[in-house]
């Protein structure tokens, strides 16, 4: 049986349109590669053991030859980040620690001088560097207010670290392994030198400490 070349052509035309219109449909339907997708939330924090690795140096003033030595400790260190783009973020640093301080030089003598606990809040804005895949690191840099408190003498009768303000420089980087969770390894370095107030053998006595401590830490990080 033959058909009719004007009824072949219209059954034609209606598989080609029907096709090219199911292929429009589709195509609308699909997610467009340049369509945006859910941004990532702007908060991380980090969980690290901390290192705090202190100069030793100071002095007593008007005692020559006088000098002053720190222990080291290592304590767990948390801090809180904000993005405000990919490459720029404040983050807000917690933990506290504390530091015996011993005579030295002149002053030896007095082996262990006292105890102080510190409490160092630092706030650095970051540069995060973000062409290395999960490999991201960064450069920070920002100021630290450390407050001393239960303070004790030992071989002083009573011991008084001064509040201060530090500069703090940073750098460190991320390993991300996923959206959220990484590895990090960080180091910091706080330009600390308080002034201080002891009373020793019933005389008082004044003078800088020069802590100066190295924060190096190692840990976890979490991206929300």
């Amino acid at each position: 049986m033959k058909h009719h070349p004007l009824r072949l052509r219209g059954i034609f035309a209606a598989i080609v349109f029907a096709s090219f219109g199911h292929a429009a449909l589709s195509a609308d339907l699909a997610p467009s590669a340049s369509s945006p997708i859910a941004t990532q939330s702007p908060w991380q924090v980090r969980l690290r053991a901390l290192g705090v690795v202190t100069r030793d140096n100071g002095s007593v003033d008007g005692i020559p030859g006088s000098g002053l030595s720190y222990s080291d400790t290592m304590v767990p260190e948390a801090d809180i980040s904000y993005f405000f783009t990919d490459n720029i973020s404040a983050e807000l640093i917690l933990g506290t620690t504390y530091a015996n301080v011993h005579g030295e030089g002149s002053i030896a003598g007095l082996g262990e001088i006292g105890k102080t606990w510190l409490l160092p809040p630092t706030l650095t804005l970051q540069y995060h560097f973000t062409d290395f895949g999960a490999f991201q690191p960064y450069l920070g840099a920002g100021v630290n207010y450390t407050v001393f408190y239960n303070q004790s003498g030992k071989s002083a009768d009573s011991l008084d670290v001064k509040n201060t303000f530090g500069v703090a420089l940073q750098a460190g980087f991320d390993y991300m392994f996923d959206e959220h969770w990484g590895a990090n390894l960080d180091v910091k370095k706080i330009f600390l030198c308080p002034d201080f107030d002891a009373t020793v053998g019933g005389a008082d006595v004044s003078g800088k400490a020069k802590l100066d401590p190295w924060l190096i830490g190692a840990g976890v990080t979490y991206r929300f």
